[in-house]
């Protein structure tokens, strides 16, 4: 079995996980990219992130005396086929300090498909100098399928406090559940020319349009400053996998640029492939 992964495990870093699930590639693949050298590995670790689901977890820290903890908090996602394992809420991208009181707290977490989420547990180790903690809800946002779920809490997670329990089972709130079309996975290619100065460090973002005007929401293709510096560069082709809105079989045009700021925003783009990625990989 090979599992290719070409991500990091950092809090600093890509998605901020330290962990990470990793499904395996068929052989010929594996044979057919060692033939090739440069963007081989990075091909391979982009065709596990195709294969994943990426959540969105926002978190929510009560508005109390003493709400908010220095523990380090976990979460579990439990599905209709699978769950996800226990995974640390590291890397918040909102806030520096997270769990604060009254604040929203962001984190991504990516797994391989858990099926419908049916509910999650939500804890903490209880180490540091502030552990308690007063849990208001969490929210959970699944593009892929297309549902954003609300898992009301309200209760402490205190050795100290209420039933005196530091980890939660908590199901969804059926009425305060979204539902939307499933967002689909695009690979998407971006060449930059050749020529001097044509790299930029800048926020680079992307919308496609399909036909009868429907179009996907603004997208960053970089997770954060350091990506910015390092991708994008003369001469260089950068591959992301994006979950968009699902635009249909014809993408008629794109919209492509950046946000400008830094040293060297300027950037020459020579040209930009699509693939819309299906469940069968193709």
């Amino acid at each position: 079995y090979y599992f290719p992964c070409q991500r990091w495990l950092a809090v600093e870093e890509d998605d901020g996980q330290i962990v990470r699930e990793l499904v395996p590639v068929d052989e010929a693949f594996v044979k057919k990219d060692s033939e090739n050298d440069g963007q081989s590995l990075a091909t391979l670790g982009l065709e596990q992130k195709a294969k994943s689901t990426t959540y969105t977890v926002k978190v929510k820290t009560g508005d109390k005396k003493n709400a908010g903890t220095d523990a380090n908090v976990f979460i579990t996602l439990y599905g209709s086929k699978d769950d996800t394992g226990v995974v640390s809420l590291k890397a918040s991208k909102i806030n520096k300090n997270k769990f604060e009181r009254g604040k929203v707290d962001e984190f991504t977490v990516e797994s391989v498909d858990i099926g419908n989420l049916k509910k999650i547990k939500i804890g903490h180790d209880n180490k540091g100098n502030s552990t308690g903690w007063f849990l208001e809800w969490v929210e959970i946002d699944a593009p892929s399928l297309g549902q954003c779920l609300k898992f009301p809490c309200g209760r402490w997670l205190d050795k100290s406090e209420d039933d005196g329990a530091i980890e939660r089972i908590i199901f969804p709130a059926e009425l305060q559940t979204t539902e939307y079309i499933p967002f689909v996975p695009y690979e998407i290619t971006v060449y930059t020319s050749d020529i001097f100065g044509a790299g930029t460090d800048a926020d680079v973002f992307i919308v496609l349009y399909g036909s009868d005007g429907i179009c996907t929401q603004q997208k960053s293709l970089c997770l954060n400053k350091r990506e910015q510096r390092m991708y994008f560069e003369r001469n260089s082709v950068n591959q992301f996998i994006v979950e968009l809105e699902d635009v249909g079989d014809i993408i008629e045009k794109i919209r492509i640029g950046h946000k400008g700021g830094g040293l060297n925003s300027g950037w020459h783009l020579d040209r930009v492939a699509i693939r819309r990625l299906l469940p069968n990989g193709k």
